[in-house]
């Protein structure tokens, strides 16, 4: 596999320059997929905490840059939807999140808001002993009951004390509240309305409502990750701008 990435085959998601330079920083294998943004892009051409790759290098062996609760030292490591990055000496906290363009957004959060982590249950499976594994959308496994299903979201706490403890639960169900991460609704927090099943490969499709309109619309499954109960419990979406 090619360990070079040129800036005009970049996914659209990054949203960078495509001409200033002829090579980008390739997401690593780890969390996320392949449209994963690499940090490096992140500080250096989202945010601008850095002018080239060596400064991006610096800045992270010195830990300053920790993801989801742990300090980011590689600068191909991917970022993705609802990571949770914190730069403790400039006090500022970001929630990664897809844009109504289907593009990587960093909303700045609270300190509070940062202690925890919105995950997807991509699936769960039977480990040794019996005991049922979580593995989330992001690539994290967590140990827990059978009560959560997939597609279902959880919220895990990020404190050093109590990491990956599950604080809440959202599950996929009709009435719940989901967020749209793909395809042409991409950004919308709407209502489940209706699931219907389809057979074969074929994802189920979901019917939505939003509430703020009262038009209804349809995407599939994986594209739908579940934010609240009656109401989202994330308030500040950054969607809009």
């Amino acid at each position: 596999m090619s360990d070079h990435l040129k800036r005009l085959n970049a996914p659209d998601s990054w949203h960078i320059a495509k001409k200033t330079t002829k090579f980008i920083t390739k997401t690593a294998p780890g969390p996320h997929n392949a449209n994963a943004m690499p940090i490096a892009v992140w500080l250096r051409d989202h945010m601008g905490f850095a002018r080239n790759l060596k400064e991006v290098k610096q800045i992270l062996n010195q830990n300053d840059v920790i993801v989801n609760g742990r300090p980011c030292r590689n600068p191909k490591m991917g970022i993705g939807i609802f990571d949770i990055i914190a730069i403790p000496k400039t006090g500022k906290y970001y929630r990664m999140q897809r844009g109504k363009n289907g593009r990587h957004l960093a909303v700045e959060i609270d300190a509070d808001a940062a202690q925890s982590r919105l995950c997807k249950i991509q699936n769960k499976t039977v480990i040794a002993g019996g005991k049922v594994q979580l593995n989330l959308r992001y690539g994290a496994n967590i140990i827990a009951d059978n009560t959560f299903n997939s597609h279902d979201s959880i919220v895990v706490s990020l404190k050093p004390e109590d990491r990956f403890k599950i604080i809440d639960h959202f599950p996929f169900v009709v009435g719940n509240m989901a967020m749209v991460t793909g395809g042409r609704h991409s950004g919308k927090v709407a209502r489940i309305i209706e699931i219907i099943k389809t057979h074969g490969s074929v994802p189920n499709k979901i019917i939505l409502m939003d509430e703020a309109t009262g038009t209804r619309f349809e995407t599939i499954s994986p594209y739908i990750y579940m934010v609240g109960k009656q109401t989202p419990a994330i308030t500040t979406w950054g969607i809009e701008q």
